[in-house]
Formats: C-alpha cells, structure tokens, sequence
C-alpha cells in the first residue's frame, strides 16, 4: 500500500533538501515527487522558492527516520504521522488571497497549452468563473496586458497530480460531472420543449379541424335551408 505524501510536500522537500543528507531520490520518494522537481530545488533552478516545511515539527518525520536514511541510501522513509486529510465539500475551490491574483497567469497557461481541457475543468481546478475564462481566452480581459501564462503547479494553485488527473481527462474526452450534468439538464429542458411545442401543434391541429367541421355543418345547413325554400310553392300557387 502506497503510504500519504506529506502535507505540503513541495514545502517538506525544500526543508529536507537544506537540513538533511537525504539522497534526491529519497527525498522525492518520500514527498511524492519527481527526483527532477528536487534536483531543481536543490540547484535553486525552480521560478517558485518554497518555504521549508519540518515534517519533524508536524511529525511526519521522525529524527531517527532521518538518520536511518541519511546512513543508507537505498533505505525508504516512512511516515511517522499522516497528516489529516480535508475532504473538500462540492464548490469552487478555495484560494488563499495572497495567491488569488495568479490565477489568470495559471488559467492562461491552460489555455494555451491544454486547449483540450473544458473552462468547467479549469473552473474545477482552479477555483475560478467561467466568465473569467473566457475573458482570457478572448483576450477582453481587463487585465489582459499583465498576464503572464505560468504552470499553476508552480503558482501553487494545484498539486502535479490534480493537473495530471484533468488533462488525461480531457485527453480521453470524458466530462467531468459538472459538464455532464449541465448537458443532460439542457438536453432534459429541450425534450421537455420539444414535447410541449408538439402538445400545443396537436390541441391547434384538433382545434381547427373541429372549426372546420362546424363551418362545413353549417354550410351544409344553410344550403339545405335554400333548396328547401326554392323547392316550396308560394302561398297561393296554383290556385
């Protein structure tokens, strides 16, 4: 069984780059990581400079764990502590304010890298609206001028795994549920239409056949009434 990444685990690598001898691959292992992410970080290569995390403060992290795998290298942390997971309740998701202004640099970045993926998606994903999207995507945005498409990975916006889950997604063409609903809700409200307009087209049809019917019946009446008439001697004919 594959056992929980730390916390923050772009935080926790940083840490234990600067103040263990933890091999990379160690080290990417442990936070869930590519070695290449921690090779960046330790070559300060990376455009986002990461506060460290102690997972010895947060116990994930044991010292002891950390000198067994600083004296062999081929030796696998294991977590001390998983930390609390936070099941995030349906909505848009939540965005600290500090990092609320790059979301147009991450949601361009989307754009124009992974057209394939639905605005639904990146609204997922991000945490943002349609009409925003779709204000970058046509460049009417009112800040159009000084957005920069960044990796909303490195932004801080997502994790690796998140971005990875939604473009495969959008790769296989599935929808995600929120587009599946809104389709079915419309294609729901259009045969509800269509069986309305043909309801309102029987009870007209039904309508006029029958006014038909009346005028023809009176028509009727009334020709009778003249044969009648003209067939009918005046009074005093033939006397």
């Amino acid at each position: 069984m594959t056992q929980p990444t730390p916390l923050m685990p772009h935080a926790t690598a940083s840490w234990l780059v600067d103040n263990t001898a933890l091999t990379f691959e160690q080290i990417s292992d442990f936070c869930g990581l590519h070695i290449l992410e921690v090779q960046a970080m330790a070559d300060d290569l990376t455009s986002a400079k990461y506060t460290g995390r102690d997972p010895l403060r947060s116990g994930e992290l044991t010292t002891a764990e950390i000198e067994k795998g600083q004296n062999d290298p081929n030796y696998r942390l294991k977590m001390f502590k998983a930390p609390v997971t936070v099941n995030r309740t349906k909505g848009p998701r939540y965005t600290p304010v500090s990092k609320r202004q790059d979301k147009p640099d991450g949601i361009a970045w989307i754009l124009r890298n992974h057209p394939e993926v639905s605005d639904a998606q990146i609204s997922k994903l991000i945490g943002t609206t349609r009409h925003t999207i779709a204000a970058i995507r046509d460049r009417s945005h009112w800040n159009i001028a000084n957005i920069t498409a960044k990796d909303p990975v490195t932004l801080g916006l997502s994790s690796q795994r998140e971005l990875d889950a939604m473009i495969a997604k959008a790769a296989k063409g599935k929808p995600d549920d929120e587009e599946t609903a809104q389709r079915l809700g419309s294609d729901r409200e259009a045969l509800i239409e269509e069986l309305r307009a043909a309801r309102q087209a029987q009870a007209r049809i039904a309508s006029e056949a029958a006014q038909e019917a009346e005028a023809a019946a009176w028509l009727a009446a009334k020709r009778a009434s003249e044969n009648e008439e003209q067939q009918t001697p005046p009074p005093g004919w033939g006397e």
